[in-house]
């Protein structure tokens, strides 16, 4: 009997021993194929990277070295530049960098990318390049050199030690301190010499991309708790009977703020406020009562919120969008001044369709750039003169004055047409001074949405 039974699983045992190490082969071939694959995929991402920030210092070059009327020759130059550092980052992006400090670097290259386009993209026979300008690029060029020589040492080491790149993702991912590494130590040193360059002047329409939209711009003195516990009771229409709590966040840093929490004697679900620290300006609200079926029309809705931000002291808003969802509201709201809209002072709001009562509010923009009175200059050209610079294919249904930020980051008033061509709805904005295009905007419309 045991031979019978040997005589049948030891066939079945080799049968199975073998099964295993062909599949354990495989799947060891199959790792192998994937390891190599991705070393090769670093590999080339790498010197790409080496390749493009080296042709970057030679496009600098290229572009310093004509004439400075060859304004011809600088927008070729800068959007070689601007391609050329769009390269870059896209390389640095596929590297296993994410645990390394290489953000100096990232960012100087986002910067000289964003720096070259919005110089490339304007008429440089009205605006040439500026002396500062002018000054910036010879700055960036040395810089760019000086790193194009640390990623080609980097480079050399990789090449003649057949360095791995493999290993650099596995010396980041360990929680053990990182010991020595040819490529991570370069990429430091790299890092360590962006980050002692000098902060180069690119203008207000780069820097507006890095300005971080602080509270601290926010006028006035700074509050205490109490006193947000009294702003936010006010503006929830709280009772006697209503606990309030208010937390800080991020006190003694930049982006500090408090956050009030309403819970009313009868309410089952919180309303939450956030404030800023100097002044107490109200940025955010938030009603998380449940919304029922709809029963409200939009027209309905758009007028409650705007009774809704008149009590609460927020004169002189229009609604200049109205979107549907399900049975909730959102209204984009625009403060109007003389018979022109203020984009920049921008106000969205949430309103449960079931009762038309706002159960949200975001008004960081508004607070951010309110101000009291702006300065608007009269239009130099007349709106049919402006219509004059239109597609001649363009179906208004609309226009009005705009007080807009350019791609420059300048405030200029502007005739804003909104109409239809090729199948879709945009909004066209003018200078209102030569009827130049300042910006166009494609409007996204969805079932119930409205473009008012």
């Amino acid at each position: 009997m045991y031979k019978r039974l040997s005589a049948i699983m030891f066939p079945l045992t080799t049968l199975l021993l073998i099964g295993a190490l062909v599949w354990g082969y495989q799947e060891n071939q199959e790792k192998n194929s994937i390891l190599i694959k991705a070393e090769n995929q670093y590999q080339r991402a790498f010197h790409d990277l080496s390749y493009h920030v080296e042709r970057l210092h030679g496009e600098l070059g290229n572009t310093l070295a004509v004439n400075s009327a060859s304004t011809g020759m600088h927008r070729k130059g800068l959007v070689n530049v601007w391609r050329l550092t769009s390269e870059a980052q896209n390389e640095i992006n596929q590297l296993p960098l994410t645990l390394l400090p290489f953000s100096q670097t990232e960012e100087f290259l986002s910067k000289i990318s964003n720096f070259s386009y919005k110089a490339a993209i304007r008429d440089f026979t009205k605006k040439p390049l500026t002396d500062g300008e002018l000054n910036n690029l010879k700055a960036l060029y040395k810089s760019s050199g000086e790193i194009s020589k640390d990623l080609q040492e980097v480079q050399d080491k990789v090449i003649q030690n057949r360095l791995r790149w493999m290993d650099v993702e596995t010396a980041l991912a360990s929680e053990e301190e990182v010991r020595d590494n040819t490529i991570i130590d370069g990429f430091k040193t790299v890092d360590k010499r962006v980050s002692a360059y000098p902060e180069l002047d690119y203008g207000p329409s780069v820097a507006s991309i890095y300005d971080k939209r602080s509270v601290k711009k926010h006028g006035g003195s700074l509050v205490t708790a109490e006193q947000i516990r009294a702003k936010a009771a006010k503006f929830a229409d709280a009772g006697n009977g209503a606990k309030i709590d208010v937390k800080g966040n991020g006190i003694g840093t930049e982006w500090a703020s408090y956050t009030a929490t309403v819970m009313g004697s009868n309410a089952a679900v919180p309303i939450t406020m956030d404030f800023t620290t100097r002044g107490g300006h109200l940025i955010s609200y938030s009603d998380n009562r449940e919304v029922g079926p709809a029963k409200v029309s939009m027209t309905n809705a758009v007028s409650k919120a705007e009774q809704f931000l008149n009590q609460k002291g927020y004169p002189n808003m229009t609604a200049v969008r109205a979107d549907r969802f399900d049975n909730l509201g959102n209204l984009t709201f625009i403060t109007s001044q003389d018979g022109v809209l203020i984009y920049p002072e921008k106000i969205t709001i949430r309103v449960g369709l079931d009762t038309g009562e706002v159960t949200g509010f975001q008004a960081s923009d508004y607070e951010n750039e309110h101000q009291e009175k702006r300065v608007i200059p009269k239009p130099a050209i007349s709106v049919a003169e402006a219509r004059k610079f239109l597609n001649s294919e363009f179906k208004e249904l609309y226009n009005r004055l705009a007080w807009i930020e350019n791609e420059d980051s300048e405030e200029v008033l502007t005739y804003e047409f909104g109409g239809k061509i090729n199948g879709s709805q945009y909004r066209i904005y003018l200078n209102a001074a030569d009827g130049h295009e300042e910006t166009v905007e494609e409007i996204r419309t969805s079932s119930g949405a409205q473009d008012m």
